[in-house]
């Protein structure tokens, strides 16, 4: 689908406008109530759906298929996302009513980064067809490990930050307790980062590691960097009203490493198959249709035997919250 500048511009004028507007209307800290995230969960899911049906009739069938498959592919990818969300807001006791500040920024800055990723990966492919097969295979290898996991029963207990974080932290200090929503304070005649900064960074970076194998997922949906960005940017944008709607029930979703796995190792085959048709082989392409029909079927059976595996089960305890570290 041939994008103007134009177009771009409006995009992301159009997006900073929908964020601004989400923090306009929360802006003041407080716990955020069921009907509060129901509404603003419809809302982006209508938002999107809005989009991908003018890509319909303003651009064609294809980009609009792309979009959803694409759309679906990351919200599924980033509910397993929330898992970390959760360990992440108790490893740092992010006090309730700043946990909806806290993932808006976190988000707007993975989101900043994934567009790095997103435009790195067109590049990459507009030059080098052979990446195709890195990615599916790289995408066939996580499936493989998902079900490594899934079967070996073992959970990550506590979020262990990573390097750019604890370099962070070192370089410019961390204060002791939150105070209020500031993000920088001063200690001692120098300013620190208060440990609301600290857990925005931690979101914002640890999605990095998440988008290592949904970058390459969706590019094996579509090659137009535009849907590319657009799913990243309706499925991430959503994700902090899903993480206060169905954060205790996470855990009721036992199979769905399994279906993540299932998807995951679908794209990579369809990303393989892309590349040997690019090189000339005679071997059948999937459609983006059947591609939306596999992941929409997955999701829904693995939401299904979860359910069913799961039901009766008391729910879950809270993670115990640590103390924040200076």
């Amino acid at each position: 689908m041939d994008v103007s500048m134009t177009l771009w511009v409006l995009t992301i004028l159009g997006l900073c406008a929908l964020i601004a507007a989400d923090f306009f209307i929360g802006r003041k800290p407080h716990d955020v109530s069921v009907k509060e995230v129901g509404i603003w969960t419809v809302v982006w899911i209508v938002l999107a759906a809005l989009f991908g049906l003018g890509l319909l009739f303003f651009g064609n069938s294809q980009a609009s298929g792309e979009f959803f498959a694409g759309f679906i592919t990351e919200k599924s990818l980033s509910v397993d996302n929330l898992f970390v969300f959760i360990l992440i807001m108790a490893k740092f006791s992010v006090p309730s009513h700043l946990q909806q500040r806290v993932l808006l920024f976190g988000v707007l800055i993975a989101l900043v980064l994934r567009a790095i990723f997103i435009a790195a990966g067109a590049a990459v492919i507009a030059n080098f067809s052979w990446v195709f097969y890195i990615f599916g295979a790289f995408l066939i290898y996580t499936a493989w490990k998902l079900i490594q996991e899934a079967r070996s029963g073992d959970e990550e207990e506590e979020f262990e930050e990573n390097r750019l974080l604890k370099s962070v932290e070192k370089k410019f200090g961390v204060a002791d307790k939150y105070h209020g929503t500031k993000l920088f304070v001063r200690k001692n005649g120098k300013k620190v980062l208060t440990p609301l900064m600290v857990v925005m960074l931690a979101i914002g970076t640890t999605d990095v590691l998440f988008a290592m194998d949904s970058i390459p997922a969706i590019f094996g949906l579509t090659q137009d960097p535009y849907i590319v960005f657009t799913a990243n940017a309706f499925a991430l944008m959503g994700l902090r009203q899903l993480y206060f709607l169905i954060g205790g029930l996470l855990k009721k979703l036992v199979h769905l490493s399994y279906g993540l796995s299932v998807i995951l190792g679908f794209i990579g085959v369809k990303l393989v198959l892309h590349a040997l048709h690019e090189n000339g082989v005679h071997v059948p392409e999937i459609s983006i249709p059947v591609s939306l029909a596999v992941i929409c079927g997955v999701l829904v059976i693995t939401t299904i035997t979860s359910l069913v595996a799961t039901k009766g089960q008391a729910p879950a305890e809270e993670p115990q919250r640590d103390s924040v570290g200076a």
